[in-house]
């Protein structure tokens, strides 16, 4: 190993361990934290974010980078090298000043946010929330003359690295052209359908959580490195060897916690199935969040709510909760999955009407960056297009602007890489059950074991060794698109 290439790994293995703390501790956040640790908990949490920012911000790792070009590195170095070229730029063209003040106002919101959410108070949270965006939008100035973007785009880049919004535009207008027509009508033909048999609750959290726990276990889930709680907001967290996910109850129904545990365990799978001797380098971490979404989704949407895996946890379901037989039904409670209506909350969201959702969301947020909206406007401006994009109104606030975690804590740019991920799921899916047949009759059984194991040789163990294009095109035969989610919306959902 050549001698400027060392040093680096040694100092980006040192940034990591900041950042897995970091990710420890707002997991803490989320999950156990009483909200009186919000001051402390923002301190320490900037604290890390500083002392990260001044390692990537040496004097001479730039020359360090360019000397380690020079060495004759392997491909997964030269790969390592480029993701670790990609941190210095965004990392040294924010300074220190400003990461704290960022970090601060980010962890300040999203605890204010929990309960102005609970209770409906949009203008209470205001303020909190302009510093966020202000200081994000400060942020994406820099990123974005250092990387030569608009300043939308410079954010995006940060969970999506190379997705530009030109891109985005295009594959959501192509999503456009096809799903207002296609969602009438599949609502026009579910009506003249028999109405699913709905379970009756109420269903008690310790019985869905065990439910949740042995889910897991089917997929595959290693409780030897990670664990399953309660937040106010579903979310994997943690590091790929102490994986934290989340999900929240309703006893009332049981649909959502279930679908939102197999959700983030798909998120925890990819973690888990990382490169171990990459572990602590930049080459070993996932992707993007298009690639990260892609395989929540593909567990969530792809895989459990088909009726092969629906006639595994049909009696499980029924066994744990009890009730009406007809209710646990493999093709009862496929309709009940498949049940295409327009909804308030994007989480609870099937997935014909998701990306409307999506786009809502993408569309005030890069509105909200490139100053073409202003914040005060958004419960307004939300009402508006979830009435333009879904047909239907918020009540309030707490189901409207205020219901995603995403904005009180500084992820502005990260909602696009959910339907991008539902495009790229679907493609990984059709490429899976095509070089494996069995996957659908295993998901019968409860045996993920094919599905895991095809998704490790082609999705996990590839981390960040190459571009999410790349990685699609190696597996899938394409890079993203539209054409495989159009064609699982239509198989699933008739035409």
């Amino acid at each position: 190993m050549t001698k400027a290439y060392k040093t680096l790994e040694t100092r980006f293995r040192r940034m990591n361990v900041l950042s897995d703390i970091g990710s420890m501790l707002h997991w803490d956040m989320a999950a156990i934290m009483p909200d009186g640790g919000a001051d402390a908990r923002s301190e320490q949490l900037a604290t890390l974010d500083v002392m990260e920012n001044e390692l990537i911000n040496a004097a001479d790792l730039g020359d360090l980078i360019e000397d380690a070009g020079n060495e004759g590195l392997d491909e997964w170095q030269l790969a390592n090298l480029g993701e670790m070229k990609r941190a210095w730029v965004h990392g040294t063209a924010v300074p220190a000043e400003l990461v704290e003040k960022m970090s601060l106002a980010e962890t300040r919101c999203e605890v204010a946010w929990r309960s102005a959410r609970a209770d409906n108070d949009f203008k209470g949270l205001l303020p909190k929330l302009q510093e966020v965006l202000d200081l994000s939008i400060e942020a994406g100035h820099a990123k974005a003359a250092a990387l030569g973007t608009s300043v939308y785009d410079a954010l995006l880049d940060q969970y999506d690295p190379m997705m530009r919004s030109d891109r985005i535009d295009s594959l959501f207008s192509d999503l456009e052209d096809f799903l207002p027509s296609y969602t009438a009508e599949v609502i026009e033909r579910q009506k003249s359908e028999d109405a699913p048999v709905a379970p009756t609750g109420p269903f008690p959290v310790e019985i869905q959580n065990s439910v949740g726990l042995d889910l897991m276990k089917a997929v595959g889930f290693d409780f030897d490195h990670g664990r399953l709680d309660i937040s106010h907001h579903p979310f994997c967290g943690g590091i790929p060897d102490d994986v934290r996910i989340t999900t929240r109850y309703d006893e009332n129904d049981f649909t959502s916690a279930i679908m939102g545990v197999l959700h983030e365990t798909g998120h925890a799978m990819y973690e888990r199935g990382l490169p171990s001797d990459w572990r602590g380098q930049l080459v070993g971490k996932a992707r993007g969040m298009t690639m990260h979404e892609s395989q929540s989704l593909l567990v969530e949407m792809q895989a459990c709510r088909s009726e092969e895996f629906l006639t595994y946890a049909g009696p499980m379901f029924e066994k744990a909760f009890g009730g009406n037989a007809d209710a646990w039904d493999a093709s009862n409670l496929h309709r009940l999955y498949t049940r295409v209506e327009p909804g308030l909350i994007r989480v609870d969201a099937d997935e014909v009407t998701y990306p409307a959702h999506v786009i809502l969301r993408y569309r005030l947020e890069r509105a909200l960056i490139e100053g073409d909206m202003k914040l005060a406007d958004l419960p307004g401006a939300w009402n508006e297009l979830m009435q333009k994009l879904l047909g239907i109104t918020p009540p309030d606030d707490r189901n409207g602007c205020l219901q995603d975690i995403h904005w009180p804590s500084g992820a502005w740019g990260y909602f696009p890489t959910y339907t991008l991920g539902a495009m790229a799921a679907a493609q990984i899916f059709a490429a899976a059950k095509e070089a494996c047949p069995d996957i659908p009759g295993a998901l019968a059984q409860g045996n993920f074991g094919p599905l895991m194991g095809w998704l490790g040789q082609n999705i996990h163990s590839q981390a960040s060794s190459r571009s999410t294009d790349d990685i699609l095109d190696a597996a899938t035969g394409k890079v993203l698109g539209i054409d495989a989610f159009k064609s699982h919306i239509i198989n699933r959902y008739g035409q």
